[in-house]
């Protein structure tokens, strides 16, 4: 008897414990997050969707940082890295710091490398965060040469299919 009521807590256990899927990653950006405004490093402000067209015809990483988060800098060395293996690519950092300071600050302090934008929109109940799902920094994405995202989330620099995507797309 202790067997059969075992059995189904088991099953319950194994397919109640896996990583939530909300379908196939997109492959476009919504117009909430292309008309999200993004603060360029000269005080400008900008929509997301004229930074990609800006970047149209090039590979590019987006990074999603903030100089406050621990496992952003930790995770710094592992973009210079992958800066290295993919020279020809075009790094975009998006950061949620509090402030335009902290935001400057880091960049220097860390020796951040690439084209900078600090994100108008708050990470909870912001344009840009739930446009991407955004559940954790740093995360990175993969758009293509012609703007559609190639990889939808990855939260290390060394990911795997970070590398491949950009693999392929060379």
């Amino acid at each position: 008897m202790k067997k059969i009521l075992l059995l189904p807590l088991i099953f319950f256990g194994l397919f109640s414990c896996g990583e939530k899927n909300d379908g196939p990653a997109p492959t476009t950006f919504s117009e909430q997050a292309l008309e999200d405004n993004m603060k360029s490093a000269d005080g400008t402000e900008v929509p997301f969707k004229e930074i990609l067209e800006k970047y149209k015809g090039k590979v590019i990483v987006v990074d999603i940082w903030a100089s406050w988060c621990p496992d952003c800098i930790k995770g710094m060395p592992k973009v210079h890295d992958l800066q290295d293996q993919f020279p020809d690519v075009t790094y975009l950092f998006l950061s949620y710091d509090k402030t335009e300071e902290d935001w400057k600050i880091g960049i220097d302090k860390y020796n951040v490398n690439g084209e900078h934008y600090l994100i108008g929109s708050k990470w909870k109940g912001g344009a840009f965060s739930e446009a991407v799902k955004l559940d954790w920094i740093p995360r990175y994405m993969v758009v293509d040469k012609e703007g559609k995202i190639a990889l939808f989330k990855a939260i290390e620099a060394d990911d795997e299919q970070l590398i491949a995507t950009l693999k392929q797309l060379k």
